[in-house]
């Protein structure tokens, strides 16, 4: 530790804002050079590695093969695919000395997709998995949490490639598998939940979330059947409307009525009888143009609108609130909005609005409703879909009981790709009757400083981390005090000769410098060499995650050791389990 380059800190730098970035930054594993960019030090580069070997491992134990792709790509690839114009600011984007359009890799289905073009011609050369493990650039605007949510950040990205759907979802399950693998052997509790597959487009996806209090996600579990969601795709299945036949819309005056629930209570309904209107604008990719529309969507009163899955109902590439002056220049009214008159407007209704008769909806004017407004007689839809946000308490849309609600951050997602993007690219194969088929698919991403943060997030106590031994930077902590000098360099150089990982603090500080950094560290087994254990018979030997220590004859130290370490690697080890895959 005298030669270490990083050192520990008594305080973290203002914002840091959860403990893992506390905890990272305290221990001296990283620093931060701006928002969203870090430096990674000597301690977290060796756990790094190691959360990087464990993908590797797992990756190639389904077929993998590692490859390195650039970080920098021609900006005509992403118009190929169309994702050049979908994707908004967060793509960086730049020209060479020459004036050419590039891009700074977010993700890399297009660069796979122009290898598959030039390297794929029959489907003898299917199936095949590549992938590598590399840094990525997203210039997101509000980064956060330290390594959780960082604007430069590395990826284990892998990408199946398959003739037909079969195989697609043989790969697609191995990865299931393959991910939970990795998130056991890091001692990291995670669930897979259905998931918007979002700009990556494709049939299906999952996110792997390690539930946390700090997680961003908000996710939808039922306890009774299994099912799991984002809330951002979570369905529900919705209260059903008392059957009524529809009566004629009547123009009333609500003054002041301007919410959904000063409306039910003026008019003395349930909110279940009142229809939400919700404005917003919507930047849709028409050709290679972007162009903005006025949104006008409805829901039940009882309801929320889900925006995610507004903008996918609409196709939307962005989805911001409309201005008053927007709205008003529709037709609509703030407050008293609905689709009844309006102008110039996409209107999407949620499918339980089509179902539910007379109910009581914006007038366009301010200060007044209508009541006994009906679906298909008052006004039309240009889309009629899902679009209510689920919560807790919901029913679950498979068996019907009530769904809970949890916070969760993504360390994982897997997508099926289908021929999103090998069409556009052209990457085809001829079958076995000479036919030319399009390769089908498949992506799936682990960020891996992301990764590191959460565990750090998992494994703490109040005087720092506790690694799990599979990540851990070094397998022992070995302490040397006053009058054990000697033995502890012996001790050093016999472990390190049978191969443990030391991290030796012979450093002239005071002992409860060395015993507080040994803590914030957080390695797995701490050793205490002084004149004090010497004159007791032995070494101290201690568990981090314990509190209590063992004196150990110093001739048993190395042997010692060794049982420990196996055991915690059976710790691990145990945890490693057939998942059944949940659609």
């Amino acid at each position: 530790m005298s030669q270490m380059f990083s050192q520990t800190l008594r305080q973290a730098p203002a914002g840091a804002e959860v403990k893992s970035h506390r905890l990272l930054l305290r221990a001296g594993f990283i620093r931060q050079l701006a928002a969203g960019l870090f430096s990674y030090l000597p301690l977290a580069k060796r756990s790094l590695a190691k959360i990087e070997n464990i993908l590797r491992e797992e990756m190639n134990a389904i077929g993998g093969q590692e490859i390195s792709m650039p970080v920098v790509h021609p900006a005509e690839l992403w118009k190929e695919t169309g994702r050049w114009y979908e994707i908004g600011s967060e793509l960086g984007r730049f020209k060479d000395k020459n004036e050419r359009e590039m891009a700074l890799a977010m993700t890399h289905e297009e660069v796979i997709g122009d290898l598959v073009r030039k390297e794929i011609r029959s489907h003898r050369q299917l199936p095949q998995l590549l992938y590598h493990i590399q840094i990525k650039w997203r210039d997101d605007p509000r980064p956060r949490a330290g390594l959780i949510r960082a604007r430069e950040f590395t990826m284990k990205d892998s990408y199946s490639l398959d003739a037909d759907e079969e195989g697609l979802d043989r790969q697609y399950r191995n990865h299931y598998q393959a991910y939970f693998n990795i998130f056991n052997r890091c001692a990291l509790p995670t669930l897979a939940v259905r998931s918007d597959v979002g700009m990556m487009g494709g049939s299906m996806a999952h996110e792997f979330m390690y539930p946390t209090p700090i997680g961003e996600d908000t996710l939808l579990i039922c306890d009774a059947c299994g099912y799991t969601a984002n809330r951002q795709i979570a369905e529900f299945r919705k209260p059903p409307a008392e059957p009524e036949e529809p009566r004629k819309a009547e123009k009333i005056e609500t003054p002041g009525a301007d919410t959904i629930e000063k409306l039910a209570r003026f008019l003395g309904i349930p909110e279940s009888k009142t229809a939400k209107a919700f404005f917003a604008v919507a930047t849709i990719t028409e050709g290679t143009e972007d162009v903005e529309r006025f949104v006008l969507a409805v829901v039940r009163g009882d309801m929320e609108v889900n925006e995610t899955k507004l903008a996918n109902a609409v196709r939307a590439k962005e989805l911001r609130p409309a201005r008053e002056e927007e709205i008003r220049h529709a037709g609509a009214s703030p407050g008293y909005g609905s689709p009844v008159g309006v102008k110039d407007a996409l209107v999407v209704v949620d499918d339980a609005v089509k179902d539910s008769p007379n109910l009581a909806a914006g007038a366009n004017e301010d200060g007044y409703h209508l009541i006994n407004t009906n679906y298909g007689l008052d006004y039309e839809a240009d889309i009629v879909s899902d679009i209510a946000l689920a919560g807790e308490g919901d029913a679950c849309p498979r068996c019907g009981e009530a769904m809970r609600t949890t916070r969760g951050v993504e360390v994982g997602n897997i997508f099926k790709l289908g021929t999103r993007y090998s069409e556009p690219l052209g990457c085809t194969f001829l079958d076995a009757e000479g036919d030319s088929k399009p390769v089908l698919m498949g992506s799936y991403g682990i960020g891996v400083g992301r990764l590191l943060a959460c565990v750090a997030e998992e494994h703490n106590d109040e005087n720092g981390l506790v690694w799990p031994i599979t990540v851990a930077p070094y397998e022992v902590h070995l302490i040397s005090l006053g009058g054990g000098e000697a033995v502890a360099e012996d001790l050093y150089r016999e472990l390190t000769g049978r191969g443990v990982e030391v991290l030796y603090d012979d450093r002239d500080e005071r002992p409860g410098v060395k015993f507080n950094d040994a803590d914030l560290i957080g390695n797995p087994i701490r050793l205490t060499v002084g004149a004090r254990s010497l004159e007791r018979g032995g070494v101290e030997l201690k568990l981090r995650r314990e509190q209590e220590s063992e004196l150990v004859p110093v001739e048993e130290v190395a042997q010692s050791i060794e049982r420990r370490l196996a055991a915690l690697r059976t710790e691990i080890e145990e945890r490693v389990v057939e998942v059944p895959f949940e659609e």
